[in-house]
C-alpha cells in the first residue's frame, strides 16, 4: 500500500466518510450558506433589531465597494483578508486533523484565506484562530515558486504565507469532501473594520488562478451555483457544485462573463434596466464587461447618471410620499405606513437576458414602515447579492457563462 492510499485509508477511518477528490466528482454535492445575520449564525447579533442589521450591512457594502474599486483600477485580484468581507458564511474544516472555521464565500477573491497563528496583528473572529503547525498536510509555498507568482495580489512583503493545506466541506447529505493540495493564504497581519463580529476569513470562488472555484474545475465541472435567501429567512441559502450546480429548465437565462487581464472579478455586460415600458439604457457605448456580479456586496451599485436616471423612472412610477434616509445611504424612499405599496416592474437587460427583479430585492425597509429603492450610485457597476436572491445563479467557468433562474431559494 503506497502512502497516498494509506493516508486516504486513514482518513477515512478516522473521520467518518470524506470524499478526497483526485478525479471528477459524479453527481456533485451541495453545502449550505449562513448569512451572517442569521440566527445560525456565529456572527449573529441577538440584541439588534432587523432595522439595524440591514443598516449594518449596507454600510458594510459601501466598504466593500471602495475596496473593490480600488482594486479594479489597479488590475489586480481581491485577495487581502479583512474582518467584513462578506454575507454570507460557509462551514469548512482546514488542515489534518480537520480544524472548524468559516469563511465569508466571496465570487470576488481569489484564495482560500483565513487568519493564523502566531498572529501578529489579528481581528477578533469569534471563534479559534487556525494553527497550521498542528496540520500535518500544511506546507508554505516559496514566495517565487510559479503558484506565488500566478496569485494576483499577493508579494514578498510577508504579511502572511501562501500555502497549501486539505480543505474539507461537509455537504447537505451527510458526506464529507476533501480537496487536498488547496491553495490557502494564512494571514498573521489582517485588516479589521467597525461593522460587527468577524469570521476567519473568506473562500475565493473568483475567477483567478488559485481561487478554489478554477483550482478545483476539473473536479467540479467548472461549475458551481448558488441559491440565496435573506437574513430574515428561517431557511439557509445553499451553494453547489459540480453536477449539483446545473441551471437550467424554464426561466433560465444566460449571459457571457466577460473576463479582464489580471483581475478575479466575474464581470457581465449589463445593456438597460427597464422600468414598466421605459428603457434606460447603459451610457453609450456600452462596452463589454461593465458590471461585477458579487456575493458579498448587499445592496447594488451604479454609475451616477445611470442610477440617476433610473431612479427619477422608479420615481416616476409611485405614488407615494417621499421621505428621507435617517441613515444617509439610499435616495429614494417613501413613507408606506398607512397604505400598501405597488412597485414598478424593473428588469435588468443583460447581453442574452432580461432579469425580472423582485421588489423583496429591489427595495428594503430601513425602519418602521420607510422602504427605500435598494440601489446606490458610485463610480462602477456592482451586482449585490441582494437582487440576486430567489434565484438560482449558476456560474460555468468552462463556457465562461453565468445563468439565472427565478427560484423559491427557501425550498
Amino acid at each position: 500500500m503506497n502512502a497516498r492510499s494509506f493516508f486516504t485509508l486513514l482518513v477515512f477511518t478516522l473521520f467518518c466518510f470524506i470524499i478526497s477528490l483526485s478525479r471528477p466528482l459524479n453527481n456533485g454535492f451541495t453545502v449550505e450558506l449562513i448569512h451572517r445575520d442569521s440566527p445560525k449564525s456565529p456572527l449573529y447579533q441577538p440584541t439588534q433589531n432587523k432595522y439595524q442589521l440591514v443598516t449594518n450591512a449596507m454600510r458594510r457594502s459601501i466598504d466593500r465597494v471602495n475596496h473593490i474599486y480600488n482594486y479594479s483600477i489597479v488590475n489586480i485580484g481581491y485577495t487581502t483578508v479583512t474582518s467584513g468581507d462578506g454575507e454570507y458564511l460557509i462551514s469548512y474544516s482546514i488542515g489534518t486533523p480537520p480544524f472548524k472555521v468559516y469563511g465569508f464565500v466571496d465570487t470576488g477573491s481569489d484564495l482560500v484565506w483565513l487568519q493564523c497563528e502566531p498572529c501578529v496583528q489579528c481581528y477578533p473572529q469569534t471563534s479559534p484562530i487556525f494553527d497550521p503547525s498542528l496540520s500535518s498536510s500544511y506546507k508554505n509555498i516559496p514566495c517565487y515558486d510559479d503558484t506565488c507568482l500566478s496569485t494576483t495580489g499577493t508579494s514578498c512583503d510577508v504579511l502572511g504565507y501562501l500555502s497549501v493545506d486539505t480543505l474539507t466541506l461537509d455537504s447537505t447529505n451527510g458526506n464529507s469532501v476533501s480537496f487536498p493540495n488547496t491553495v490557502v493564504g494564512c494571514g498573521y497581519i489582517n485588516n479589521g473594520t467597525l461593522h460587527g463580529p468577524s469570521s476567519s476569513g473568506i473562500v475565493g470562488l473568483g475567477n483567478g488562478e488559485n481561487s478554489f472555484a478554477t483550482r478545483w474545475s476539473s473536479s467540479i465541472g467548472g461549475k458551481f451555483s448558488y441559491c440565496l435567501v435573506s437574513s430574515l429567512s428561517k431557511s439557509t441559502s445553499k451553494l453547489n457544485f459540480g453536477d449539483a450546480a446545473v441551471v437550467s429548465g424554464d426561466g433560465a437565462m444566460t449571459t457571457p462573463i466577460v473576463k479582464k487581464n489580471g483581475q478575479s472579478f466575474y464581470y457581465l455586460t449589463l445593456e438597460a434596466f427597464s422600468v414598466n415600458d421605459k428603457l434606460i439604457e447603459f451610457s453609450e457605448p456600452t462596452n463589454d464587461g461593465n458590471i461585477i456580479i458579487d456575493s458579498g456586496t448587499t445592496h447594488t451599485f451604479l454609475p451616477y447618471d445611470l442610477y440617476n436616471r433610473l431612479e427619477s423612472a422608479v420615481a416616476e412610477n409611485i405614488n407615494k410620499e417621499r421621505v428621507k434616509d435617517p441613515n444617509g445611504i439610499f435616495n429614494l424612499c417613501y413613507d408606506i405606513t398607512f397604505e400598501g405599496f405597488d412597485d414598478p416592474l424593473i428588469i435588468a437587460h443583460f447581453k442574452g437576458a432580461d432579469i425580472r427583479l423582485h421588489s423583496n430585492s429591489t427595495f428594503v425597509a430601513i425602519g418602521e414602515g420607510i422602504i427605500c429603492l435598494a440601489f446606490s450610485p458610485y463610480k462602477m457597476a456592482i451586482l449585490g447579492n441582494m437582487v440576486q436572491q430567489n434565484m438560482l445563479v449558476g456560474y460555468n467557468l468552462v463556457q465562461n457563462t453565468v445563468t439565472f433562474m427565478p427560484t423559491d431559494c427557501t425550498k
